[in-house]
């Protein structure tokens, strides 16, 4: 089973911080060990900070976001009559056009520019709302790249998230290729058949949804606004994480094909282990590891191709934890 990578690492943008610049306000950093064991040699990393790319000095005064949490401004919290979301806003606009060819964001989470989520918004109480707010820089550059995988570092620790993430990130990686190549209907009907099953694992409706939007493609269809249509929904539908109903639902689909050359002993043991992981005895690695013994011992073309038998590499061992 061939992961779907180059020779070339495929680039991620993160907060310069979490790479150890010490970028923050305070001229300190938040090194994140696990962007480090999880990015470093899989990914060629692009730090960003958007507070000192504006022109924000190292030390400096804290900001933070204060007003309407859906619409916040950005001042400084000992001169609030410096309102610094419409540079950030800007350089968030910028990058997302500059950066064309990342294929995924880790952000720093909390953060008045980059916090994805959550982020506090202080009132003229001086408390901050009940509702969270997004950073600045970071809601612009999401809104212009709506597609982009991203994800705050915070949340990487929780496997399930991890794991999506980053399988995300090499489907975007995939997609890129494939664009560089030139797309066709013939390409994008190939592109689909590969992702069938992860898609079906993520996101079973969006799955025979776009499974319908290819089925319906007619000859005159430009392949080029067709597959940017497609692209944009399948990425929308991998945000979802699979459960561990859905990758059973997969793996009884995985087995199905190889009932035919599998003895009663084989057929059992299979059954037996997806049951465990079902139950949760077991993580997804150990089903998949057997399916995978018996692919190599009777091969299956379009199985072999599946993104969702090793949708990212395998030394990450990030379905161990699944």
């Amino acid at each position: 089973m061939s992961t779907p990578t180059t020779s070339d690492k495929p680039r991620i943008a993160l907060s310069a911080c979490l790479s150890g610049h010490e970028v923050r306000y305070n001229g300190g950093h938040k090194a994140s060990s696990l962007c480090d064991a999880l990015l470093a040699e899989h990914f060629e990393c692009v730090p960003v900070c958007p507070e000192v790319a504006i022109g924000l000095g190292i030390p400096r005064d804290p900001i933070r976001l204060v007003g309407d949490p859906d619409a916040p401004e950005v001042v400084g919290t000992r001169d609030p009559g410096t309102d610094l979301s419409g540079p950030l806003r800007t350089y968030g606009q910028r990058m997302a056009d500059e950066l064309d060819d990342i294929c995924g964001y880790v952000f720093m989470q909390k953060s008045p520019s980059c916090g994805l989520e959550r982020v506090k918004v202080y009132q003229d109480n001086g408390h901050p709302s009940i509702k969270g707010g997004r950073g600045a820089y970071a809601q612009a550059f999401c809104e212009r790249r709506p597609d982009l995988p991203v994800e705050e570092e915070g949340r990487l620790h929780d496997p399930v998230l991890r794991e999506n993430f980053i399988s995300r990130v090499y489907a975007y990686a995939d997609w890129q290729r494939l664009r560089a190549e030139g797309l066709s209907r013939g390409a994008l009907v190939r592109f689909h058949s590969r992702y069938k099953y992860l898609l079906m694992a993520n996101n079973p409706q969006a799955y025979r949804e776009l499974g319908r939007m290819l089925g319906s493609m007619r000859r005159e269809d430009d392949p080029d606004a067709l597959g940017a249509q497609y692209f944009s929904q399948l990425m929308q539908a991998l945000r979802r994480c699979a459960s561990r109903g859905t990758h059973c639902n997969v793996l009884q689909h995985l087995c199905g094909y190889l009932r035919p050359v599998l003895d009663r002993d084989d057929k059992a043991e299979l059954q037996q282990l997806i049951g465990q992981y079902q139950q949760g005895s077991v993580p997804l690695v150990v089903p998949l590891t057997l399916l995978k013994h018996h692919l190599r011992n009777h091969p299956d073309p379009y199985l072999l191709q599946q993104a969702y038998l090793q949708p990212h590499p395998e030394n990450l061992g990030l379905r161990n934890a699944l």
